[in-house]
C-alpha cells in the first residue's frame, strides 16, 4: 500500500488512538504490521453490544491504514469455549440441549434447521455476513482450530510451567471482595468457568483454573468420554508432561502427554494474556468491568508477562442500549443483533452510531419511532459535510462512516427522507407501482424514474414498517367519505377543506403541499399563506393543530399518522377530494 499523507482528522477519538496505537507499535515491532484485536464468543446471537468489541479496533485499524500503515485486525472467534447455557429466544432449542452443557460450542450441534455443522458456525456465520456489509476487513482466528491443532502448545506447556507465577498472581486477588454482580457483567465473552462461578452453579472449576491438593493448574482438559470440561486435573510431570485429570461428570480419568493432547484449553484469565503475547496485540478494547481490580484485564496485564508479552492498549466500552432498554445480554435472548439493525437501516448509519461517541460513551440504537429522527440527523449532517459546512468531528465521524480505507460503502443513489419511505410504504403496502407513483410526485421538476434510484434505504424503511410498527400503528386510509363527520362540520371547518381542495391542483408536490396545509388556517385569519411564524399570533399554531386533526380523521380515522403532505400524496388527489367532501 502506498504511503499517504497523515489524516488531517485530529480532533476525534479514533485520530488520537491511532497515533497512539502507532507509535507503540513502533516501540514493541518495529517494521512489523500494526495487530488490534477483538474476541467474540458465538455462543447465541452475537447483539449489537458485541459489535462495539469489533467497531472501536476497525475504527482504529482503518484510520491506521489510510495513513498508509499495514494493519491486521484480528478477531478471535472464541469457539472453543465451553457451552454454558441454552440462550433464551433462539429457535429450535429445547430442554434437551442442556445435555450439550460443558462441551466446546463447536462440538454442539446447530440449532434445529441451521445449514452450518455445529452451534458455534451457525452464529459465526450471521456475524461475518454483517461485518462484510459495514465494511469491516479482519483475520478471522478459530479458537478450536487453535488449540486442536498444538498451534499453542509451546505456551500451554510454558502456562504449567510457570503455574506456581500465575497462581502467585492470581492469589493476590482472590481474597479482595468480589464486586456485586451487577458490576460483573459484561458485554465481552468471559471464560465460561468464570460466569458460572459467579452465578453459582457449582461448575468443577473456579474462576481462574483448577486447584486442589495436586496444586494449581491453569489449563482445563476436555473429557475424553463425556466430551465436557467438568475435569479437574491431578497430577502433572513437568519432565515428562505427563498429565492425568477426572471427570466429576461421568468418573473417566485419563493419563496423557501434554506435549501431544490438543483437547483442552488454558483458562481465561490465562488464555487471553497469552494470545496477546502471541500475536503481539498492540491495542484491543474492553467492557467496563474489564478494568475492576481482579478483572480479566488487570490481571492479565500482569499475566502477559509470563509469556513476554505486554498488555494492548486498551480502552473501556460503555453499554449500548436499544431504545430505553438499558443494556443487552445475549443470554437473555431476544436482543438485536447487527443483522437485525442492518434489516433497517443503512450501514453508515449503523457505523456512524459507533464512529461519533467515544468507546466510554453509551448510546442507544432506534429499533422504534427514534429511528426516523436519527436519520434526520444523519442526513443534515450528510448536507453540511456537502457544503462544507460541517465541524471538524462530525466531518471525521462522517468519513468514517460512508468509506473505509478500501473505499466508499455502497450508498442509496437518492437519499429521499427516511421518515417519507417509511411513509409511503406504509400507506402502500409495498405495492411498487405505487409507490413509485408517489416518490414520483414529490418533486415533479426532477421525478424518480425508477425506485432503484431510492434503494437500499427504501428496503430498509419498508422493512422497519413492516417488523417494528405495530398493527394498530399502521396507516389504513379510509375506502369511503366519514359522512357523518363531514355533515357535522361548522361552516369555519368547511371553509378550511374548501381551501384545501381548491389549492390542491396547484400544490401537488411535496414542498407545495407542506405550503398549503400550514397556509390554510393562516389564510383563514387573515394572514398571507406566506406569513412567518413571527408575523402570527400564537393562535395560529392551535388552528393548524385542529385542522391537521380534522383532515387525519377524515383521511385515515386517526388523530395523527404520517406528515400530511406526504400522505396527501400517497392518497392520491382524486381521493382526497373525495375523501374531504368534494
Amino acid at each position: 500500500m502506498p504511503i499517504v499523507a497523515q489524516s488531517t482528522e485530529t480532533t476525534d477519538w479514533v485520530s488520537r488512538f491511532a497515533d497512539e496505537v502507532i507509535e507503540e507499535s513502533e516501540r514493541r515491532a518495529p517494521g512489523k504490521p500494526v495487530v488490534v484485536a477483538s474476541g467474540l464468543s458465538p455462543s447465541g446471537p452475537i447483539h449489537l453490544g458485541n459489535l462495539r468489541e469489533v467497531m472501536t479496533p476497525h475504527l482504529v485499524a482503518d484510520e491506521i491504514r489510510r495513513r498508509g500503515h499495514e494493519v491486521r485486525h484480528l478477531i478471535s472467534w472464541d469457539d472453543y469455549d465451553r457451552y454454558r447455557k441454552v440462550p433464551n429466544g433462539v429457535e429450535g432449542t429445547d430442554t434437551s440441549w442442556a445435555e450439550h452443557i460443558g462441551k466446546p460450542l463447536t462440538s454442539v450441534p446447530a440449532p434445529k434447521g441451521s445449514a452450518y455443522p455445529n452451534w458455534a458456525e451457525h452464529f459465526k456465520a450471521a456475524m461475518v455476513a454483517s461485518l462484510a456489509e459495514l465494511g469491516v476487513e479482519f483475520d478471522g482466528i478459530s479458537q478450536t482450530a487453535q488449540y486442536t491443532s498444538g498451534v499453542y502448545r509451546e505456551q500451554i506447556l510454558h502456562a504449567m510451567k510457570h503455574r506456581g507465577d500465575i497462581d502467585a498472581i492470581l492469589e493476590q486477588y482472590r481474597t479482595k471482595k468480589t464486586p456485586p454482580k451487577k458490576q460483573q457483567e459484561s458485554q465481552k465473552p468471559v471464560d465460561a468457568a468464570e460466569l458460572e462461578a459467579e452465578e453459582g452453579s457449582g461448575a468443577a472449576e473456579e474462576d481462574d483454573g483448577s486447584s486442589g491438593s495436586a496444586g494449581y493448574f491453569p489449563y482445563k482438559p476436555f473429557c475424553g468420554s463425556c466430551g465436557k470440561d467438568l475435569t479437574t486435573v491431578t497430577a502433572y510431570d513437568d519432565d515428562t508432561t505427563e498429565l492425568t485429570y477426572v471427570c466429576t461428570e461421568d468418573g473417566f480419568t485419563e493419563t496423557v502427554l501434554l506435549s501431544e493432547f490438543n483437547r483442552g484449553k488454558l483458562v481465561w484469565k490465562v488464555d487471553w494474556p497469552m494470545r496477546w503475547a502471541y500475536e503481539g496485540v498492540i491495542f484491543e478494547p474492553s467492557g467496563v468491568d474489564h478494568s475492576s481490580p481482579g478483572s480479566s484485564f488487570q490481571v492479565g496485564g500482569q499475566i502477559v508477562g509470563i509469556f513476554g508479552g505486554e498488555r494492548p492498549i486498551g480502552p473501556m466500552y460503555a453499554f449500548v442500549g436499544i431504545s430505553g432498554m438499558a443494556k443487552m445480554s445475549s443470554s437473555k435472548g431476544g436482543v438485536p443483533t447487527p443483522a437485525d439493525a442492518l434489516q433497517i437501516m443503512e450501514p453508515q448509519l449503523l457505523r456512524w452510531l459507533y464512529a461519533r461517541r467515544r468507546p466510554n460513551q453509551s448510546f442507544k440504537i432506534a429499533f422504534d419511532q427514534e429511528i426516523q429522527r436519527l436519520y434526520d440527523e444523519w442526513d443534515k449532517l450528510d448536507g453540511k459535510v456537502a457544503e462544507g459546512a460541517a465541524l471538524p468531528a462530525d466531518l471525521a465521524a462522517h468519513s468514517r462512516a460512508v468509506r473505509t480505507a478500501a473505499g466508499e460503502l455502497p450508498r442509496t443513489p437518492r437519499p429521499m427522507p427516511y421518515r417519507t419511505l417509511a411513509s409511503v410504504a406504509d400507506i402502500t403496502a409495498g405495492a411498487e407501482d405505487q409507490t413509485l407513483r408517489i416518490l414520483s410526485e414529490l418533486d415533479p421538476a426532477d421525478p424518480l424514474s425508477t425506485l432503484d434510484e431510492v434503494r437500499p434505504r427504501l428496503d430498509k424503511a419498508e422493512a422497519w414498517i413492516n417488523t417494528h410498527v405495530p398493527a394498530d400503528q399502521r396507516t389504513v386510509v379510509r375506502e369511503e367519505p366519514d359522512t357523518e363527520l363531514l355533515k357535522s362540520l361548522d361552516e369555519p371547518s368547511q371553509q378550511s377543506l374548501r381551501l384545501l381542495r381548491d389549492g390542491l391542483a396547484d400544490h401537488w408536490s411535496l414542498d407545495g403541499l407542506s405550503h398549503l396545509v400550514y397556509g390554510v388556517p393562516k389564510v383563514q385569519a387573515g394572514f398571507s399563506a406566506d406569513a412567518t411564524a413571527k408575523e402570527l399570533p400564537p393562535e395560529i399554531k392551535t388552528a393548524q393543530r385542529t385542522f391537521f386533526a380534522l383532515l387525519y380523521h377524515l383521511l385515515v380515522s386517526r388523530d395523527t399518522g404520517p406528515r400530511l403532505p406526504t400522505l396527501l400524496l400517497a392518497v392520491g388527489q382524486e381521493r382526497v377530494r373525495r375523501l374531504l367532501g368534494e
